[in-house]
């Protein structure tokens, strides 16, 4: 048995953290990934009527990271973010039409790694990646997989009943959970199609399908009403904000009492249902004798708007968009290092770094996140990410394309479509409602911000592409700061 080394050493010996976190066997990993969910909608997060007490008892027994965000807020490109470590003008894929995901980014995805490692790999749920020509994605990376999509939600059964298809995603894991052995780690990825809106049915109580053992749940009580409720938010967007899908789909879920009451009680229920499922697999690994060996991770594709600044969806820049739920348990780490709530700003794409440097696989060059293993083991870098670059580029006819950088006070935004930058304040203005861009009082942080996010984009583009998306070329500057890194 391997004993675990001190974090300077580990450090100072060039290991991977995960040396801190040491076993033998190598821990198996979960990856659950949930559709659509905000950071604030889990009851560990404070939500006083979301019931999911499975992953509060992750977040109580593990870490749970307070300001966790997505890179692009959109589930195809999120999810591609995830499987190759890249942003999205590295890898390209950011919705249809667009470039798919290259042969060689599927060759470093961390998937691929894992099973060349020796890792058993199974996927079960939504797969919203399209892959280069020629090469088949899912195949190359796991073991086994079934790619299980909403559209509809409920599922015909040989029997003739109807099951839903997250039911159908809990019955795929748990019997891929036992069927492993002791005698080879194992990595099991449950991609939810959980809490996504059935998009063909716009009827309330339907167009956010849940599971039938949820059927009656919070029936007694009154949905509370957006954090950003006041019409001035909506007044506040810019005109070109208030004419995209975000707001067209207010309209199918929001904008009268009663549908909003029916359609947050339909949500509710379906992370309630979410959370029964990952219990499922939870019982799983205990009864198969993997409980002590196996870290799982918890995390969202994209936020979601829940009728705040009157929109539906997600792909814009305000934070209710990027900010996702993460936590990670690992049931090796020592009790005080258990229950922590983290500030330090982690990404999505820090997960499959994450997920290898804990398997002990040495995380390629190439990847553009950072490993979040020295915060779980209690030792954060110095010279951890004071900021990031975020992007949408997918479906212009319908959602205002933009790119720009969000850092611990400001957010920036270039909606290079419609030729607009915004800025906020976030400090003296959390809620956003402000766009500060022309305030002259703001022009240096509005000059160093858009700096910045060119800097970003420029060390992120692919030097075989000549731009990810049709944003304009950066005008003529300085030379770019070797400043925009991976932290």
């Amino acid at each position: 048995m391997k004993k675990p080394l001190p974090a300077l050493l580990a450090l100072l010996l060039g290991l991977p953290i995960s040396a801190l976190f040491a076993a033998d066997p190598p821990p198996n990993i979960v990856f659950i990934l949930v559709d659509d969910q905000r950071n604030t909608s889990l009851g560990c997060a404070g939500h006083p009527q979301i019931k999911t007490p499975v992953i509060d008892r992750l977040a109580a027994r593990g870490v749970r990271f307070e300001n966790a965000f997505t890179q692009t807020p959109i589930c195809m490109a999120s999810r591609a973010n995830l499987f190759t470590g890249l942003t999205t003008t590295t890898h390209g894929y950011h919705g249809n039409p667009s470039t798919p995901v290259r042969k060689e980014d599927l060759a470093t995805s961390f998937p691929t790694l894992l099973r060349q490692s020796g890792y058993q790999t199974g996927f079960y749920g939504k797969q919203h990646v399209r892959w280069a020509d020629g090469i088949d994605g899912m195949t190359t990376m796991f073991d086994d997989h079934e790619v299980l999509h909403r559209n509809p939600y409920l599922k015909k059964m040989p029997d003739g009943t109807m099951r839903h298809v997250d039911e159908i995603i809990g019955d795929r894991s748990v019997s891929f959970v036992s069927a492993q052995s002791a005698a080879k780690p194992f990595f099991l990825y449950l991609s939810f199609n959980i809490a996504h809106a059935e998009d063909n049915d716009r009827r309330p109580g339907h167009h956010y399908q849940w599971p039938a053992a949820e059927d009656g749940l919070f029936e007694d009580i009154e949905p509370l009403r957006p954090a950003l409720d006041d019409p001035k938010y909506y007044d506040a967007t810019p005109e070109f904000l208030k004419t995209t899908i975000n707001r067209t789909r207010f309209f199918w879920a929001y904008d009268t009492p009663e549908k909003y009451r029916v359609n947050l009680r339909a949500i509710y229920r379906m992370l309630a249902g979410m959370d029964r499922i990952v219990g499922r697999v939870m019982t799983a690994l205990q009864e198969n004798g993997f409980a002590e060996n196996t870290v799982v991770i918890y995390s969202a594709d994209n936020g979601y708007y829940l009728g705040d600044r009157g929109f539906q969806g997600k792909w814009s820049h305000y934070d209710q968009s990027l900010h996702v739920p993460l936590i990670v348990y690992d049931p090796r780490l020592k009790s005080e290092l258990r229950g922590r709530v983290l500030q330090e700003t982690a990404l999505n794409l820090d997960i499959p770094a994450t997920i290898l440097d804990l398997a002990a696989i040495p995380v390629p060059a190439k990847y553009q996140g950072a490993s979040l293993t020295p915060l779980l083991a209690g030792a954060p870098p110095k010279n951890w990410r004071t900021d990031f670059y975020v992007e949408h580029h997918a479906n212009p006819a319908q959602i205002a394309t933009w790119f720009g950088v969000r850092d611990r006070r400001y957010t920036y935004a270039n909606y290079y479509q419609n030729g607009a930058e915004l800025l906020y304040d976030r400090e003296r203005d959390p809620t956003e409602l402000t766009n500060v861009a022309t305030d002259p009082a703001y022009a240096a942080t509005l000059a160093q911000l858009r700096q910045r996010s060119f800097d970003y984009k420029t060390h992120y583009t692919r030097k075989d592409q000549t731009t990810s998306d049709d944003s304009p070329a950066e005008p003529a500057r300085k030379k770019s700061r070797k400043g925009a890194d991976k932290r």
